[in-house]
């Protein structure tokens, strides 16, 4: 072993390497089951981002069912999600490209719908009838304005026409086990889903249409997401009515919590397809929760309500679908790219089907994740994960500190999570120090602290990265004359407004 040289902080040489970190990593989403078939779409960087839909059949065999030039994409709602579908063999996908409805069947491919205005997304099949619905964006009257509506159609995409319109945004359609209800969610400008969000149902008509609407769930500053129908025609959903996304369900006309916790079991619906659990059996759910900043997995009885934590290996957990028998998902962990998994329901045994990056680190160069709560503005407290400097090649002079990068994550309702980031430990085994701030707005701390970024956009957020350096500043961590922030989108905003309004 090679002695350890002493080197200011900064200055350390490193393997993961500017290059490393361009190198193809493969983003995975949307994972899901028909029967024994698990799905799931991840997209190609050297093929200019295309998005492609793979299958893992019975006998382990992987296949890529959209070749090029097919990019499965839409962008309903501008953000997308949830671009295909499967029955049986067969899978139904939104081209991005002219937006059509596409069918591969038999390893052919052919279109069904032919209006180019038309985006589709987040469907959900009657097999009774052999009819689909989807959510349906038109923008024939403007490029900008759209119409949303949740629309039906027969699997050969003719007989289309609209079943539930009127307010501005729909999501997850979904139908009962016996095909006579279809669940939906809806919300109106300038609520976003995790703001306010109504949970509606109806009985489904033999020609499509609905009858009888009736809002189960929701309004009122309530965020009801993922609507789910038990194997027994029980409607189960995540609602924030406790100030926690916790699970919950309809037993007549009133609703249950499921499992009370101080505890978030969803996710915001930024795109279409999010699930955060699932339905393993009638009285059996998996779910992926955050608390206090970590994700976990853990299986409910929700007859007994009892909560049984499953320690897999990974740290963050998404898109959670079973058939029965397995479960599927995506899962990533301090040390691990992101992969689908594929888990034998009793067992709990995870396998990796697919891992985003086949790049091998040397894990003495990965500096772990810490969880960091400190003071912030009006007595409360704030979030961030923070990474120390890491090199087994190196160490710093015993009477240095090392300078501190402040990241800042987009998406306002967002998070930063504790799973591997090879940005981030380009810097640390360069000898700096990284925080993830998780201001107030972020999601995985209840309802009050998303809500703490209304009206205060600019203002919480610049507030929560300022007193994340003063704290590490005291606590020791880091030299207070060498802090830097960065960040896009959102956290582009966070980053410039930081720069003016504090002297930080």
């Amino acid at each position: 072993m090679s002695q350890t040289k002493t080197s200011p902080y900064g200055g350390w040489k490193s393997p993961i390497t500017s290059d490393l970190i361009v190198q193809d990593t493969i983003p995975l989403v949307n994972v899901n089951f028909e029967g024994q078939n698990l799905y799931w779409a991840e997209a190609r960087p050297a093929e200019a981002g295309r998005n492609t839909v793979m299958r893992q059949s019975i006998d382990g065999k992987i296949t890529e069912l959209t070749p090029a030039p097919y990019n499965v994409r839409t962008r309903v709602h501008e953000y997308g999600g949830a671009p295909f579908i499967s029955i049986g063999a067969d899978l139904y996908f939104s081209n991005f490209e002219d937006n059509l409805l596409y069918l591969y069947q038999e390893d052919r491919i052919r279109s069904i719908t032919s209006d180019s205005n038309h985006r589709y997304a987040d469907a959900a099949v009657d097999k009774l009838r052999n009819r689909m619905y989807w959510i349906r964006e038109d923008h024939s009257e403007s490029a900008i304005f759209a119409e949303t509506t949740i629309i039906a159609m027969d699997l050969d995409g003719s007989n289309e026409r609209i079943i539930v319109s009127g307010n501005d945004f729909y999501s997850n359609p979904r139908i009962s086990p016996d095909g006579r209800q279809l669940a939906y969610l809806t919300w109106n400008h300038p609520n976003m889903p995790w703001d306010e969000t109504e949970l509606w149902v109806a009985e489904i008509n033999d020609d499509g249409t609905l009858s009888n609407p009736k809002m189960a769930a929701g309004g009122a500053g309530e965020s009801v997401i993922q609507p789910v129908w038990s194997p027994s025609g029980v409607l189960y959903f995540v609602s924030d009515r406790t100030n926690w996304w916790n699970i919950m369900r309809l037993k007549g006309n009133e609703v249950e919590v499921v499992y009370s916790m101080e505890a978030e079991f969803g996710s915001p619906s930024w795109v279409f397809g999010i699930s955060d659990y699932d339905f393993i059996n009638d009285t059996t759910i998996i779910a992926a929760y955050t608390q206090n900043g970590a994700r976990h997995l853990t299986k409910i009885d929700v007859e007994n309500g009892v909560l049984t934590p499953l320690n897999i290996g990974f740290t963050q957990f998404s898109s959670i679908h079973s058939n029965g028998t397995d479960v599927a998902f995506i899962a990533a962990s301090p040390t691990e790219f992101p992969g689908v998994i594929r888990m034998n329901a009793e067992t709990c045994h995870p396998e990796v089907i697919k891992a985003s990056s086949e790049l091998s680190l040397d894990e003495q160069y990965l500096s772990l994740p810490e969880s960091i709560e400190y003071p912030t503005e009006g007595n409360k407290t704030a979030y961030a994960i923070y990474y120390r400097p890491k090199n087994p090649d190196f160490s710093a002079p015993a009477d240095e500190k090392p300078p501190l990068l402040v990241h800042v994550h987009g998406g306002p309702t967002s998070a930063s999570s504790a799973t591997l980031s090879l940005s981030t430990q380009y810097w640390t085994s360069r000898g700096f120090a990284v925080v993830d701030i998780n201001y107030g707005g972020s999601t995985g701390y209840g309802r009050e602290y998303r809500d703490r970024l209304k009206g205060n956009w600019g203002v919480v957020d610049v507030q929560d990265s300022a007193n994340a350096v003063r704290y590490l500043i005291e606590k020791g961590e880091v030299d207070q004359n060498r802090v830097a922030i960065a960040g896009g989108s959102a956290g582009g905003y966070t980053t410039l407004a930081s720069l003016v309004f504090t002297d930080v």
